[in-house]
């Protein structure tokens, strides 16, 4: 599945608005003349690019009927249940759940696998097919809240909510092993699992964490896309943040980065100043000079390097990987995570 970058919205409600704002300007240039027509249209412009900024990073609807149609896993032969995860704010993710056989199950680590900012987790399937066969994982699919099936709206907020209740409702179940727990993202995905690594609490849940082509933070990457001149545009002014490269610092979790130089969405580079900021004892970068920004995942010898970092925390287990003991910090993250 295609990521997308920024794209002009699609939505009437933004035709609306900005018909609105002509007709608001019109209306007080009229009654109170130039000066302050010229303050409101500037206000109400803001306004409306603000709330807007959902539709140029969020694209569920991408492609058409993305959000009727989720391929599922037995079209491509992998075990699986179909299952709803109830976030604290009350909205309900729909997921998949793959397991390795039963016999098996309970003894192999499980993958959280959250997905790209386009489409839904069906779009994924060929990826997840050989993480399931080449790495021999359980995989715990999720659709973030306003894609696929999902209930909801996407927000920043909301994405970084989904993720740890994801997290919990593995802990929910027993027929897999609590203490390898896998967070694995691709370009927003990896947004996501940062935050959720660099949680106190989180952080400890998981064996280790894995991004993919992901970015160091929505600000920078409007640098690129946009014009070299949005960097002097305040934080403020952006709803969606995902300021990874400030987070990624408070990371103790072994980390792999895997980057594909190849990638013309988001600059490699990034990839390296996370892997360099990474507050982890045991992270490692990997570049694929043939990936790009969608199909790292099928160049010769991805599986196998995963393969290899997963084998080396099992043969020596940082001294950070404990079971940890269930808990929620939903009253903590009520106080960290803004929206502005």
């Amino acid at each position: 599945m295609k990521e997308v970058g920024i794209a002009l919205p699609k939505s009437r409600g933004v035709g609306v608005g900005i018909l609105a704002a002509f007709l608001l300007t019109f209306i007080f240039y009229y009654f109170y003349g130039g000066y302050m027509t010229f303050a409101v249209f500037a206000i109400v412009l803001l306004l409306i690019c603000y709330y807007a900024q959902d539709l140029l990073l969020y694209h569920p609807d991408l492609p058409a009927n993305s959000r009727i149609y989720i391929p599922i896993p037995s079209m491509h032969n992998l075990p699986h249940i179909t299952v709803s995860i109830k976030t604290p704010d009350a909205v309900t993710l729909h997921a998949f759940w793959i397991t390795q056989p039963e016999e098996r199950s309970k003894s192999v680590p499980t993958l959280i696998y959250f997905h790209g900012n386009a489409g839904n987790m069906g779009h994924r399937m060929q990826n997840v097919w050989g993480i399931y066969h080449h790495l021999h994982c359980n995989v715990l699919m999720v659709e973030y809240r306003g894609y696929g099936l999902s209930t909801g709206v996407p927000t920043e907020r909301g994405l970084v909510t989904d993720a740890r209740a994801a997290i919990d409702y593995l802990y929910t179940r027993h027929d897999l092993d609590h203490s390898q727990l896998i967070l694995f993202g691709r370009s927003l995905g990896g947004a996501v699992v940062i935050d959720a690594a660099a949680d106190t609490v989180y952080g400890q849940k998981v064996m280790c964490a894995i991004v993919e082509n992901t970015f160091s933070s929505i600000p920078e990457m409007a640098v690129e896309l946009v014009h070299p001149s949005v960097k002097y545009i305040p934080n403020l002014m952006f709803k969606n943040k995902y300021q990874s490269i400030r987070k990624i610092g408070k990371c103790s979790v072994p980390f792999l980065f895997i980057s594909g130089l190849a990638d013309n969405l988001v600059p490699p580079r990034m990839m390296r100043a996370l892997y360099a900021k990474c507050g982890s004892e045991l992270k490692r970068l990997l570049e694929f000079p043939g990936g790009s920004h969608n199909d790292t995942w099928i160049v010769d010898g991805y599986y196998q390097a995963i393969s290899g970092f997963l084998t080396q925390l099992q043969k020596e287990p940082s001294p950070l990987q404990k079971a940890p003991e269930k808990s929620n910090v939903w009253g903590e993250l009520e106080h960290k995570i803004i929206d502005v």
